[in-house]
C-alpha cells in the first residue's frame, strides 16, 4: 500500500513537471535557445575574437641580403605582404628537405597572391651562392616570383636567426651537414610584425612547427587571416 502511494505521488510531481516545462522547452527549441544558458558553458554568447584574434609578438628584424638573381633584399621588399620566413641549407641532410615539402605546400596554397611571399634563408652562405641557391630553386620546382632564397654575410645571418628571431642556428663538425638550425617557420604581418596564435594552454606558441602536419595546416589557416586585416 506504502509503495503504490509512493508511485502515486511521483507520477503526480512529474505530470505537474511536464505541464509546467513542456511548453517553455517548446518554445525555447522554436526560438533557437535550447542550447543557450549559464549552465552549458555560455555556448550561446560567442566570443568577441579575442581567443582566436592572433597575438603580436612584436617587430620582425631587419635584414638585407642577397636573392638567388644577385638582388638585394630586404624587410622593407615585403612591405604591405604576409610572408612566412624560415633558415635552412641547401646541403642539410635531415630536416630541411621536409621543410622544403611544407613551405612548397605553403607556396601552392597561396600562389599567386601578390600579396604573399615566402623568404628562405641560408646559415651557409659559403657553400650558397647566389647561383647554387637559384639551382635549389629550381629543383624545388619553385614557380612564385616572391619567394626568395637569401644569402649573405655569415655573421650577421648568424645574428639575425640566433639574436633577432631567436632561432637556433649553428655550426655543430659532429652532425651531419655541419649545421644545426631550427625548423620552425615565422609568420610575418603586412605592418612587418611577427604573430602568432594561442597554444591549447592559451600561450603564444611564437612560431610555426615546419615539420609538422599540424603546423603546417595551422600557419596556412593564419596567412588567410593576416592577408584579410
Amino acid at each position: 500500500m506504502f509503495k503504490n502511494k509512493s508511485y502515486i505521488g511521483i507520477s503526480f510531481i512529474i505530470l505537474i513537471f511536464g505541464i509546467y516545462a513542456v511548453p517553455k522547452i517548446v518554445d525555447r527549441i522554436k526560438n533557437g535557445d535550447v542550447v543557450k544558458g549559464n549552465r552549458l558553458d555560455n555556448v550561446g554568447e560567442k566570443s568577441s575574437g579575442g581567443d582566436a584574434k592572433l597575438l603580436t609578438i612584436g617587430k620582425a628584424p631587419k635584414f638585407e641580403l642577397i636573392n638567388q638573381d644577385n638582388v638585394k633584399v630586404s624587410n622593407e621588399t615585403y612591405k604591405g605582404k604576409v610572408y612566412v620566413l624560415e633558415f635552412f641549407f641547401t646541403t642539410c641532410p635531415s630536416i630541411c628537405p621536409k621543410m622544403n615539402v611544407s613551405m612548397l605546400e605553403i607556396e601552392k596554397t597561396f600562389f599567386g597572391n601578390p600579396n604573399f611571399g615566402i623568404v628562405s634563408i641560408t646559415i651557409d652562405p659559403a657553400h650558397d651562392t647566389p647561383q647554387v641557391l637559384k639551382e635549389h630553386r629550381k629543383l624545388l620546382g619553385v614557380k612564385s616570383s616572391t619567394w626568395n632564397f637569401l644569402t649573405g654575410d655569415k655573421k650577421a645571418i648568424m645574428d639575425l636567426s640566433n639574436k633577432g628571431f631567436n632561432l637556433y642556428a649553428g655550426e655543430n663538425a659532429k652532425v651531419n651537414g655541419g649545421f644545426e638550425h631550427s625548423g620552425l617557420f615565422a609568420l610575418i604581418d603586412k605592418e612587418g610584425n611577427i604573430r602568432c596564435r594561442k597554444d591549447d594552454f592559451g600561450n603564444p606558441i611564437l612560431y610555426y612547427d615546419g615539420l609538422d602536419k599540424k603546423g603546417v595546416r595551422d600557419i596556412q589557416q593564419d596567412i588567410k587571416i593576416l592577408l584579410e586585416e
